[in-house]
């Protein structure tokens, strides 16, 4: 009996130790699973921030590709034109003959507004008197002007010095011997002030000078600059008329030139096209060229606008010096040059893209 009894307190004991052995495991599990789920959040932070610089550096080098894919279709197309240098310098030379004569007259126009801008404020009034003014009033008059705050000067000519002064430069001095009397009036020579600079103000002192009472007539002797303003202003506008007319010019020529480019290469477009290029891409290497024909043309133009005003300059002034003038032609400046390869660019661009928008969507492959 003893030795079942003993068997039996003993399975009891043997029991226990598992489930105290199985305690602590089961505590360890726990804190495995802790220690774990901890691990496992602490990980989340970093895919995030390499993602995120993943993402700028793809965008950088994507647009560093892009960049790069720029540069070297650019270099192609020019590298494409200059294995062509017949055609390539006809067209140029057509473009730049086209944009040098709007240009050209544009410089001339500026030239000559800036000379008559000088004969402005040399502007000279004179003053007719009537007959029955006597030598004393008139000199009254003229010293009463020439204290006028728009005057500068008054100059008084009495009719006998008007009337020998004439017999001296006519050379009929002995025909007017035989008058019975001076035809002439008095004179007096106005002189607007310097602030009156302009056309219009000299011409307002004109109208209030003709009012006086003891004055016949008041005489502008710069009416003819009024007329040249008149002129260079009908004129420019017509630069301007001829300009536009010239530029589609331009971009007729460039239309059609990267019209012949895009047949002779429409194997090459097809291929590509094949191959899953964008119309993008195909059409980049065309608007290059079409901005290297622009660029090109403005470079000939700017060049044939300077040797036509070198030429002429030799000319006008020597013209200049026998009016005792010291005026001399200026070309283009760095702001007008800009100015001309921008807009020669631009209608090089132009042209090229409405080419391409026409002509390339027709070429698909079959």
């Amino acid at each position: 009996m003893e030795p079942g009894k003993k068997s039996k307190g003993a399975s009891p004991m043997r029991a226990t130790p598992p489930k105290a052995a199985t305690a602590p495991s089961k505590g360890g599990a726990t804190l495995k699973a802790k220690t774990s789920n901890k691990d496992r959040k602490k990980p989340k932070e970093s895919p995030k921030s390499e993602s995120s610089g993943a993402r700028t550096s793809r965008k950088e080098g994507s647009f560093d590709s892009y960049l790069a894919n720029h540069r070297k279709i650019a270099k192609e197309s020019f590298r494409r034109l200059i294995k062509q240098p017949v055609s390539s310098l006809m067209t140029w030379a057509v473009i730049g003959i086209a944009l040098s004569l709007p240009v050209g007259l544009s410089v001339l126009l500026a030239n000559v507004q800036q000379l008559s801008s000088g004969w402005d404020g040399s502007a000279q009034i004179t003053l007719f008197l009537k007959m029955d003014v006597s030598d004393k009033d008139a000199s009254n008059l003229a010293l009463e002007l020439s204290t006028r705050a728009t005057v500068a000067q008054a100059d008084f000519i009495s009719r006998d010095s008007a009337l020998d002064e004439f017999k001296t430069l006519s050379g009929f001095g002995e025909v007017l011997n035989y008058l019975d009397e001076n035809p002439l009036p008095h004179v007096i020579v106005v002189k607007p002030a310097k602030n009156l600079a302009t056309v219009e103000q000299t011409d307002s002192l004109q109208k209030r000078l003709s009012d006086l009472k003891l004055v016949e007539k008041a005489q502008l002797d710069l009416q003819w600059v009024q007329r040249l303003h008149s002129m260079t202003e009908l004129i420019q506008r017509g630069v301007w008329a001829l300009a536009l007319l010239l530029a589609l010019a331009v971009l007729l020529v460039i239309g059609n030139t990267i019209r012949l480019a895009i047949e002779n290469r429409r194997d090459e477009i097809v291929v590509v096209k094949l191959v899953g290029a964008t119309d993008g891409f195909v059409r980049r290497p065309f608007l290059y060229t079409g901005l290297w024909y622009g660029l090109g043309g403005g470079l000939i133009a700017f060049c044939l606008v300077q040797i036509t005003l070198f030429w002429l300059n030799t000319p006008i002034s020597e013209l200049a010096q026998l009016y005792y003038s010291s005026f001399s032609l200026s070309g283009l400046d760095l702001e007008a040059t800009f100015f001309l390869l921008s807009m020669s660019m631009l209608l090089g661009w132009l042209g090229a893209w409405v080419a391409v928008r026409r002509h390339l969507g027709a070429i698909e492959p079959s």
